[in-house]
């Protein structure tokens, strides 16, 4: 059963945005929208009665009267025309003093200039679109970045195919070995607490409230659309299912497929579950190959996590089944050739191979399990390259942000969050 929480709080926190400039604007755009609709119908024959269009002229008059000073005097320009000279007088009798001489009139004041309307303020143009539009973002389990990457790799179709045709973030780091603060950060730049760290103990522990904001609220508000493709995620009858989570005083119970809410940071969010957005976009991942076929299907943003065998953690496959590093690499390479041989992947699309949290080999742990590694493929990239820049779930956040012209988030808006962004466009990265 999902959690109903109260959509008037979203809906307050939405309204109280409209202050200062936003207001201002409102009310501009009421004006001019009020007289051009009445200028509309005065222009079309036969609409109004002669009352009705006496009415809506004077309430034009009035309009106008709110936009232009009338002139209160004779303009600079205009000259008064010179009286005619009088007619001489005849000679006035000897005892009748002569009249004073009239004085001169004084000159008219210059009317002062029509005030001129200020247009009214306009919002900043949207940025032009950068060279990738489609971003593929596919999270499993690291074995260690020598398992993964080493000369002895664990995984050989990620070390070996895919290392060679995209580039090789060798300094990626996670923030925590568990899965939900990593993936609690690269979707809204939250940093890990107690709760995330420890599973949530219980489901409302981890909840973010409606004013904390994920990249997927910032694609929809920029028209963009994202998905969430989980493998596994059913209901507790064991059908396929959208936007799975626990009860708020229950802990995270994996489904008998393999599902895990922790794998699901989306589900963690009030601003998504309270309007129906998680409903809509956060899916089973059966529907991913649909949303491939073409590019107008295919999400800005996808969003791909196995289960929890597929994604790479131990103990989690059927028995008989290899599970660890190798479930993760057989994982990839199954769903990996699917979204490179998509239309959208192909006309302007990023897959990032990223790790989501740590699980090696507990009979020889690395010496920095969080240090995982991370590779980007587009046919924008050169194949073959390296980066040995600092990166983290951070950075994977503020990357896509910059990809798509979005105001970064909680941590990533700081100076020490680096973006690999400016690989794919110059002046358009991090820090």
């Amino acid at each position: 059963m999902k959690l109903l929480a109260p959509i008037p709080r979203k809906a307050v926190a939405a309204a109280s945005s409209l202050t200062g400039k936003r207001f201002s604007l409102l009310v501009a755009s009421s004006l001019v929208a009020t007289t051009g609709i009445v200028a509309v119908a005065l222009s079309s024959s036969g609409t109004l009665s002669p009352m009705e269009a006496a009415a809506a002229r004077a309430l034009l008059e009035e309009e106008s009267a709110t936009v232009a000073v009338a002139p209160t005097a004779a303009s600079p320009e205009t000259v008064p025309a010179a009286a005619p000279e009088p007619a001489p007088s005849p000679e006035p009798a000897a005892s009748a003093p002569l009249p004073a001489p009239a004085p001169a009139p004084e000159p008219a004041a210059p009317a002062p200039e029509p005030a001129t309307p200020e247009a009214p303020p306009t919002e900043p143009e949207a940025p032009e679109p950068g060279p990738i539009q489609h971003v593929f973002l596919v999270s499993v389990a690291s074995p260690g970045y020598d398992a993964a990457f080493g000369t002895a790799s664990q995984m050989p179709y990620l070390s070996g195919e895919l290392r060679q045709q995209g580039l090789l973030l060798t300094n990626y780091s996670l923030l925590d070995t568990a899965p939900l603060p990593n993936g609690i950060a690269t979707v809204s730049g939250q940093a890990p607490d107690a709760a995330t760290k420890a599973g949530c103990p219980t489901y409302e522990d981890c909840l973010e409230d409606v004013e904390t904001l994920t990249l997927a609220d910032q694609l929809v508000a920029a028209r963009l659309r994202w998905h969430g493709y989980f493998e596994g995620m059913t209901d507790i009858e064991g059908k396929p299912d959208e936007c799975v989570h626990p009860e708020p005083e229950a802990a995270d119970m994996p489904t008998a497929s393999g599902y895990s809410s922790l794998l699901n940071p989306f589900v963690f969010f009030h601003s998504l579950l309270d309007l129906g957005d998680c409903d809509e976009n956060d899916v089973p991942l059966d529907q991913l190959s649909k949303d491939l076929a073409k590019t107008d299907e295919t999400a800005n943003l996808s969003y791909i996590s196995p289960s929890l065998c597929d994604a790479g953690f131990r103990g989690e496959c059927p028995e008989g089944v290899a599970d660890g590093p190798a479930a993760a690499d057989a994982f990839l390479a199954k769903v990996v050739p699917e979204i490179l041989a998509s239309p959208a992947y192909k006309k302007d699309g990023l897959l990032i191979v990223s790790f989501g949290a740590a699980e090696p080999d507990p009979a020889a742990p690395p010496p920095d399990p969080k240090k995982v590694g991370a590779v980007l493929l587009s046919p924008l990239l050169a194949p073959g390259a390296t980066d040995a820049v600092a990166y983290d779930p951070y950075s994977l956040l503020r990357s896509v942000e910059d990809l798509f012209a979005l105001e970064p988030l909680g941590a990533p808006g700081g100076a020490k969050v680096h973006s690999f962004a400016s690989a794919f466009s110059a002046g358009n990265g991090g820090d």
